[in-house]
């Protein structure tokens, strides 16, 4: 977009019901890819007070599985539980209505359907294929040194410092739920500073909202560039004034709710599919992170100020259907020009993508919260968040 408009995103922290389940849903994943990196992932997670349901389709080692094949077996039932539970701690869940030792978890998982393995797999004839269809959009922009949009950006980093700060003990008023929204004002279609920000953050009874407020308050000036809060009437903390109850006791949790806090907070178009729980065969995720990697390297690399990356498969079928290039008229090349080099350079099939951005390693946690992108690569894991590297630059330059 260009000329003067305000623009808003928002984030939510690690203890929102919804990314609990996120959590969790990778956490499954990269428990299974540990076990087998070729494992065959998609897990579901739902959270209520005190209970965690999972259920979906694994394809893991025999060692996991019962003798007919179809439902797990009970060592690894105990050890994917003992997964969660240890996930929910790390979160910091440890309350009346959602404890990581109390709850109850069940777990529907079970073996994968043929009939989709057979549409993945490799075979003596045919490459491996996509395991669905479906569309996904990367994007990359000059609005921050980690070419993220502006607004999404901040959003996260107000949370992860609130969280930092929980974790260590400086912020122990604070419980794990929370949620941020920035709207930005831009000119000539760059943002020049905040016109309001709102933070919802849960908190103990004891606390006032003005102690509260205060908090939050440091937390957002430190991450804002200097001079870009918002006016005081402008700067609303907890506004309905209590947020005891939260987390999956204040409301259900499902994977996948927070498809928009995980890429580009609206800032680019969204193929629908949501990342967390899946293995990379699954294009959702894979192909997601390969036209993000795509769309940052060629903004990294000078070739366009903003750029906008589609790409679709169908299931079974190893090639994408399309590569779509968009650099909204900032490309110092043409955009069909862009997308040769890029179809040259880069293997865009599912194995392609897993070998080039290294994605059969248990590396996906770190990923469920604060964002799929604009991250540290081997931030926390090493090996994650590798889609974010610009080791592309010189070839496509």
């Amino acid at each position: 977009m260009e000329g003067n408009y305000l623009f808003t995103s928002e984030s939510v922290s690690e203890g929102h019901p919804d990314k609990v389940c996120d959590i969790i849903s990778d956490t499954v994943l990269d428990l299974c890819l540990s076990k087998d990196p070729q494992a065959r992932v998609a897990c579901e997670t739902m959270t209520t007070t005190n209970r965690t349901v999972l259920a979906g389709e694994l394809r893991v080692p025999e060692s996991c599985m019962q003798s007919n094949g179809k439902q797990l077996s009970t060592d690894f039932k105990h050890e994917i539980e003992g997964a969660v539970r240890q996930a929910v701690k790390n979160i910091g869940y440890e309350q009346d209505g959602y404890h990581w030792n109390n709850m109850v978890v069940e777990n529907h998982l079970h073996g994968q359907s043929p009939d989709i393995a057979m549409g993945v797999d490799a075979g003596d004839n045919k490459d491996e294929g996509a395991g669905d269809q479906g569309i996904m959009f990367g994007y990359a922009c000059r609005d921050t040194d980690v070419l993220m949009p502006a607004a999404i950006h901040y959003s996260h980093k107000i949370l992860q410092s609130l969280a930092e700060a929980r974790h260590s003990g400086e912020a122990s008023i604070l419980g794990p739920d929370s949620k941020s929204q920035i709207t930005l004002e831009h000119v000539n279609g760059q943002p020049v500073k905040a016109t309001s920000v709102v933070v919802s953050t849960q908190h103990i009874e004891q606390a006032s909202q003005e102690e509260i407020k205060e908090l939050v308050r440091k937390h957002v000036i430190s991450v804002l560039p200097d001079g870009w809060m918002c006016e005081e009437n402008r700067f609303f903390v907890n506004p309905t004034g209590n947020f005891v109850v939260g987390g999956p006791d204040g409301d259900s949790g499902l994977t996948g709710r927070k498809i928009i806090v995980d890429t580009y907070g609206g800032s680019s178009p969204h193929g629908g599919g949501a990342f967390s729980g899946k293995d990379p065969t699954k294009v959702d995720r894979s192909a997601a992170y390969i036209s993000r990697y795509m769309a940052k390297n060629v903004v990294a690399a000078n070739l366009a100020e903003k750029c906008t990356i589609q790409l679709s498969y169908a299931i079974g079928v190893s090639e994408p259907l399309s590569l779509y290039v968009n650099t909204n008229n900032t490309g110092k090349i043409s955009d069909q020009e862009l997308s040769n080099i890029l179809r040259k350079e880069v293997d865009l099939t599912p194995s392609g993508i897993r070998s080039k951005l290294g994605l059969n390693n248990s590396i996906y946690t770190p990923s469920a919260s604060y964002g799929h992108f604009g991250r540290i690569p081997d931030e926390i894991v090493r090996g994650s968040f590798s889609w974010e590297k610009t080791d592309l630059i010189d070839k496509i330059s």
